[in-house]
């Protein structure tokens, strides 16, 4: 998004979700300093910020959460195939908060890519478990 901000909210429930509006958040996964001056301050007491420091000029502050790290940046640069940053960010994301298993996102990419692209689950699945291995905790609360 050119001169802002882009963010997304999703919301993971067992149960019926009443309104999809968010003024606070269980967990933040911030890219930029733009989006940390934000949205820093919209993770709950207690809940979990994940960043790249990479777009991230001044780390998080707050000692009333959880902070992770991740080099996303870095580890896609590595690998050799920028696109899979969103894999790699996914994987500290579901090493920090584990809501799927990794047997599950496989089933979920099988059924819902066209088999044309297949072939590059495998890529995908390097990427999640690099960003599992990558993530550093920097705060648990």
């Amino acid at each position: 998004m050119r001169g802002g901000t882009a963010n997304v909210t999703v919301i993971v429930s067992d149960t019926r979700i009443s309104s999809p509006v968010l003024q606070e958040f269980d967990t933040a996964i911030i890219l930029n300093q733009q989006s940390m001056d934000k949205f820093e301050s919209a993770v709950k007491p207690g809940g979990t910020l994940l960043y790249d420091p990479n777009g991230v000029l001044t780390p998080p502050a707050r000692t009333d959460i959880n902070i992770f790290k991740v080099e996303g940046t870095k580890a896609a640069i590595e690998m050799g195939n920028p696109k899979v940053f969103n894999m790699i960010v996914f994987g500290s994301y579901l090493k920090v908060r584990p809501i799927l298993s990794l047997d599950n996102v496989e089933k979920g990419l099988e059924k819902s890519l066209p088999e044309r692209y297949h072939k590059l689950i495998p890529l995908n699945l390097e990427a999640i478990k690099k960003g599992q291995e990558i993530v550093e905790t920097v705060q648990e609360v």
